[in-house]
């Protein structure tokens, strides 16, 4: 399905939230959703969710017809599975993400999500191509940023104390994880032409969700 493809939001409320590792458009996202009584999508735990299901029905994540299978039998119950941060969920998600078949039927899971949401009443869908190739239509796009550095603290202290390796080691992770995803040739990393742009270096989330809530009330 091609990103002209994308049908029309139907259904409430509709924000779509993207923006690097880090930045915080996760916790935005969620924190929109429950501010407005919608539903949330964190699109980035799909992937894990496929690979989970490909693992319970005894298949090989490498294999790209049960994992296309397992992507178009994918429910939200799914994405709710206790292992799905694990690092077996991972790696399987690592896999399954190579087959076109699977991005096919993933998109098609988002798309319906935004304009069937389970609660009806609208939905927040956060990841790195929501406003460009997902809902290009979308009328709310947020694109979240921060800075390199800034992102790459965020997750250093996210890891437990005991283990965590230097800062500069993690910046490095960030800074490779931001080329790979903005130099790919599928939906690349970058902002709707019409996304607000939101810079989170200097904001907790408090004043990052007044700053979403500014733009969303002058639309």
């Amino acid at each position: 399905m091609s990103p002209a493809a994308a049908p029309a939001p139907t259904a409430g409320l509709v924000i779509a939230v993207d923006g690097p590792a880090a930045a915080g458009k996760g916790t935005l996202a969620r924190t929109l959703a429950q501010h407005f009584g919608i539903d949330h999508l964190d699109t980035g735990a799909l992937y894990r969710a496929v690979g989970l299901r490909v693992l319970r029905v005894g298949g090989d994540p490498a294999d790209p017809t049960v994992s296309e299978q397992q992507a178009r039998a994918l429910a939200t119950v799914d994405l709710r599975h206790p292992d799905l941060r694990s690092m077996q969920a991972a790696e399987a998600a690592s896999l399954v993400a190579t087959h076109l078949g699977v991005r096919a039927a993933l998109l098609e899971f988002q798309r319906r999500f935004a304009t069937h949401p389970p609660g009806g009443k609208g939905a927040v869908l956060d990841g790195r191509d929501i406003g460009t190739v997902v809902l290009p239509d979308a009328p709310h796009k947020i694109f979240v940023t921060a800075s390199p550095a800034a992102r790459a603290k965020r997750r250093w202290l996210e890891l437990p104390e005991a283990s965590r390796p230097a800062l500069a080691e993690i910046e490095a992770q960030v800074r490779q994880r931001d080329a790979r995803d903005q130099e790919r040739a599928i939906a690349p990393l970058k902002p709707a032409p019409d996304a607000f742009l939101l810079d989170t270096t200097d904001l907790d989330i408090d004043a990052a969700f007044a700053a979403a809530k500014a733009y969303l009330s002058r639309r």
